[in-house]
């Protein structure tokens, strides 16, 4: 070899034209590879050896790789071969001297080594700017920290025994058996088992290692709860108030060794927090509301508010950006020693660096003072959310200068020019506070952008409605586990009510649908909503008030359109229930009025209607996109499925603009019921109580099923797939003859079903845990593309379709079903109509021996279809999964759920389509409910299921062995 090819760059030959792109861009793209396909690219030149043999390359494959269990093996890309790529076994001991090449350098491989093998001991930490305090009552810490800045706390866990049993020794001792969850590098779940990682530990050379990040730690090992407890600062926790399983994730055993930790962020639905270390240190960096650090980007969805955030790793925020920072833009920062606890205020940014092997417990909670933030975090839209976050740079120009013209009390707004990922593009804060001599900016922002409740809430969209909007899957809990918090804060915390009403006016417009109930109980002579009722009750997708002996509902779930259609659908049922005295009758709430109250001229109107026709007010409204049959019930049951079936073949965009802004709401008010939800009763209902419930639903769906339903116009259905230019099922299932209204029937159901076949796999990684990734991987192999044979329609054969289709109730769970006193019981003062009432059942019975099931409830979600649909909410939300209800439940139904197959059982895979636990198990996969994670939750065993055939036969195994009564 010369002089002149020692020296020669090998860059330009290696590479080719992808010579022009940096070495992060090609270590990027190599990331979106397959372990295999870098392997092979690997062989392809000298520089390409060199970018796929980087360790944090392996990294990112493996733990893209990988879900569950996870071990690893001393090196990124062994573990990554041995781990996810089934090697054979003469391969796996194989090692290859590894090569060298001169003539190659990189200024990006060289940074991102130099931070895989820097250590944290000589790392500058003093003790920081961060106010230390000892001994803090709980006034002072109300008074001048709480939602309002960071603390530094010493003495509130020095009588915790996990001070000195929190070690790493000691765990491993105790729980080296115990798999915990790692951080979330990727959306798959993986966690180690505390031994296997204590060894990564020890050998790693990692710039973000793996980060013990456990929020179920109180499961897996509950005796670690045992050493801790919740320091008397934090006590209130409004989330307390809800079950174990409803409640979001708030607490975390943090495990690390130095270059880990938490990059940048806000902690969830602005909730506060307080982080108590026990062994090692950490580096802490926070930032005031709004004021995004300096690399870090924030991504708003301008749909549904869903924040996302790009930033880099905490060690190389440390390293690469603080070291940029003029001082008067240097976070406020503090060294955490052990037995120290941190409060992190709600919406402050805050990062975080191991400087050595550390364990701490967070918790993060919603008090008092962040409760209003904690709802407006989750009211629909998006400027409010981004403001939170990124401050005024969330707004674009007209937005910004319309708020600033609307604000008369923050006239002085200003907003300097926008530039990219910098944190001087946002305006100074001021209130400077000195603390242990060094002057750092705590509170408001200079010119007008305040942290405050009030001038936050001008953000709102008002034309968005919690009941009708995109929920952002960011969100910390969903729509209906929202109403039923607020629901259950107002009756439980009255003393609150004020600040409860507040919170609930700000997250789904109370306030709007109060005076849209008032204005109905004044029209039908109905008493005003008392105090206690003026909050929407349950969970359901309707403002629903508990007035006096009555039930306002207000149907506004999917906008008008949809809610008009439910609205007709439920008059039709009633219509139909009466006119042939259905045993059902009697099992379900009287309807005492129903109508459309409507704005107009700033002014509440009301229209009384049953359901038939078309009122002028709907017709001219321009909002229905559906032809209806201007007689009859034109928007009854078939109406509702056309729409649906229209529906289903647009895009999830476009559905969801149809749920938009109205002043239209038809409205029912039917008689209250005494007794109490079975929601209320389940824990306290003894054994034949509720099998004699398991009697009764088996006994009123047999009435429902049985029922007659309206026929269906064939000819406007091919009117609707002329329209749509749709033939068939859109090349994803069979083509179904509607030779006849059955088979037409089931064409509807059909294509709804193939629609939700096409995003299902998304649907449910966006759900994510408790469902298992790697089942989700096999969804296509498993659910059939042709979902009539699923039904056993099946083309040529004399008998058409096998059943016929039946009303379908498709939401009968724990809140839809009433239940009263079956023996003797006192009031403890006055008679049962006299009592106080809660939740819309009598809440003062002492003693009650026993309960008999009385009504089913809520009918707006009707539909028509497979009667298996039904019994998917029963078995797993009433019954959570009990084989001995669900097979009560089957001697009262006594109807079967399919007919034979007979000789096309064997034929083109038919045998499984035989088994009812088969299609039981896809509706589950295709529901649009997340029904997977309740059935992942009720069998925890199933999240190591290696096929969806295990999780069916094991969830719906006992369906095979009926075959329903003559």
């Amino acid at each position: 070899m010369d002089d002149s090819s020692a020296h020669r760059d090998r860059r330009p030959e290696a590479l080719g034209d992808l010579g022009v792109l940096p070495d992060e861009t090609l270590c990027s793209i190599l990331e979106s590879l397959s372990p295999r396909d870098v392997a092979r690219l690997a062989c392809v030149s000298s520089v390409m050896y060199v970018l796929c043999n980087e360790e944090p390359l392996w990294m990112s494959l493996c733990l893209k790789g990988t879900s569950g269990l996870l071990q690893y093996q001393g090196s990124w890309k062994k573990t990554t071969l041995l781990h996810n790529e089934n090697l054979p076994d003469k391969y796996k001991e194989y090692q290859p001297r590894p090569l060298y090449f001169d003539g190659f350098n990189s200024l990006f491989l060289y940074r991102r080594l130099y931070r895989c093998h820097t250590t944290l001991e000589s790392f500058h930490a003093d003790d920081g700017n961060v106010e230390r305090r000892k001994d803090l009552s709980l006034k002072d810490f109300y008074d001048q920290y709480d939602a309002k800045k960071p603390v530094m706390l010493t003495g509130l866990a020095e009588t915790w025994p996990a001070r000195h049993k929190w070690t790493t020794d000691q765990l491993l001792q105790n729980y080296g058996d115990v798999a915990f969850k790692i951080s979330q590098r990727s959306s798959r779940k993986v966690s180690m088992k505390f031994k296997d990682y204590v060894s990564y530990m020890e050998v790693q050379h990692d710039e973000d290692p793996l980060y013990i990040f456990d929020e179920k730690f109180g499961e897996v090992a509950p005796s670690l709860l045992k050493d801790y407890s919740v320091p008397h600062l934090f006590q209130e926790d409004f989330f307390d108030i809800l079950d174990a399983e409803q409640r979001p994730s708030y607490r975390w055993l943090i495990i690390g060794p130095q270059r880990s930790g938490a990059s940048w962020h806000v902690d969830p639905a602005l909730t506060s927090a307080w982080n108590t270390l026990l062994s090692g240190r950490k580096r802490w960096a926070l930032y005031p509301p709004g004021k995004v650090p300096l690399g870090v980007t924030v991504h708003v969805n301008e749909e549904d508010g869903d924040v996302n955030i790009e930033t880099p790793s905490s060690l190389q925020w440390w390293l690469d950006y603080y070291p940029l920072l003029p001082d008067e833009d240097k976070p406020i920062e503090c060294t955490q020693l052990p037995g120290e606890t941190i409060y992190v205020p709600s919406g402050w940014w805050h990062c975080v660096l191991n400087l050595e092997t550390t364990i701490a417990v967070t918790q993060n909670y919603v008090n008092s003072n962040n409760f209003e933030f904690v709802c407006l975090d989750m009211a629909p839209g998006y400027r409010h959310k981004g403001v939170c976050r990124v401050g005024w740079l969330a707004l674009d120009e007209e937005t910004y200068e319309n708020v600033r013209q609307s604000t008369a009390c923050y006239s002085d707004l200003s907003r300097k020019e926008k530039r990219a990922k910098t944190i001087k593009d946002v305006d100074n804060l001021n209130s400077e506070s000195t603390v242990n001599g060094a002057s750092r900016n705590y509170g408001l922002w200079k010119d007008g952008f305040s942290y405050d409740i009030e001038f936050l809430s001008i953000l709102l969209d008002r034309d968005r409605d919690h009941y009708l909007s995109p929920w952002s899957v960011g969100n910390s809990i969903g729509q209906r586990e929202l109403r039923e918090w607020l629901s259950k804060l107002w009756i439980q915390k009255p003393q609150m009510r004020e600040l409860i009403w507040k919170g609930a006016c700000i997250a789904l417009n109370a306030d709007k649908w109060l005076e849209c109930a008032s204005k109905i109980c004044a029209i039908h002579n109905l008493p005003l909503p008392s105090d206690d009722e003026r909050l929407p009750v349950g969970s359901g997708s309707n403002p629903v008030y508990l007035v006096g002996n009555s039930v306002v509902k207000i149907y506004v779930e999917g906008g008008l359109e949809a809610s008009l259609y439910g609205f007709g659908t439920e008059l039709e049922f009633y219509s139909l229930l009466h006119e042939i005295n259905s045993p059902l009758k009697k099992h379900i709430p009287s309807i005492l009025a129903n109508g459309i109250i409507y704005v107009e001229d700033g002014s509440f109107n009301n229209l009384t209607w049953d359901g038939k026709g078309v009122p002028d007010v709907i017709s001219k409204s321009n909002l229905i996109k559906t032809k209806c049959d201007v007689h009859g019930f034109s928007f009854g049951v078939w109406g509702k499925k056309q729409l649906e079936y229209k529906n289903a073949g647009m895009e999830m965009d476009e559905s969801d603009s149809l749920a938009g802004h109205s002043s239209i709401w038809p409205y029912m008010i039917i008689k209250r019921c005494e007794g109490k939800m079975f929601a209320d009763l389940r824990d306290t209902l003894s054994w034949e109580d509720a099998t004699n419930l398991a009697s009764f639903l088996g006994e009123q769906l047999n009435h429902l099923h049985l029922l007659p339903h309206p026929p269906l116009n064939i000819s406007s259905l091919t009117d609707i797939e002329h329209e749509l230019s749709f033939t068939g099922t859109d090349g994803c299932g069979a083509t179904v003859n509607y030779k006849s209204n059955t088979a037409a029937e089931w064409g509807v159901f059909l294509r709804n079903l193939t629609m939700m076949r096409k995003n299902v796999s998304s649907r449910l990684t966006k759900w994510g845990d408790p469902i298992p990734s790697s089942l989700i991987e096999k969804i296509d192999e498993y659910v059939p593309p042709d979902f009539a044979k699923l039904l056993n329609i099946i083309e040529n054969l004399p008998r058409g379709a096998c059943k016929p289709c039946s009303w379908i109730h498709s939401d009968i769970m724990d809140d839809n079903i009433y239940m009263e006193p079956s023996s003797a019981y006192s009031i403890s003062s006055g008679n049962a109509e006299d009592a106080a009432k809660v939740n819309g059942h009598l809440s003062s019975y002492d003693e009650v021996k026993s309960w008999r099931p009385s009504y089913i409830l809520d009918f707006s979600d009707l539909s028509i279809g497979d009667p298996l649909f039904d019994l998917i909410p029963i078995y797993l939300d009433v019954f959570r999964g009990d084989s001995d209800l669900l097979k009560r439940f089957l001697e009262s139904y006594k109807l079967p759920f399919a007919s034979p197959i007979s000789k096309y059982e064997s034929t083109d895979g038919g045998q499984k389509y035989a088994r009812l636990s088969y299609v039981a198990m896809c509706y589950c996969i295709l529901h649009d409910e997340n029904v997977l994670g309740a059935i992942f939750t009720i069998w925890k065993e199933l999240r190591s299921a290696k096929s969806w055939e295990e999780v069916e036969l094991t969830v719906w195994g006992e369906l095979n062995n009926y075959n329903g009564f003559p």
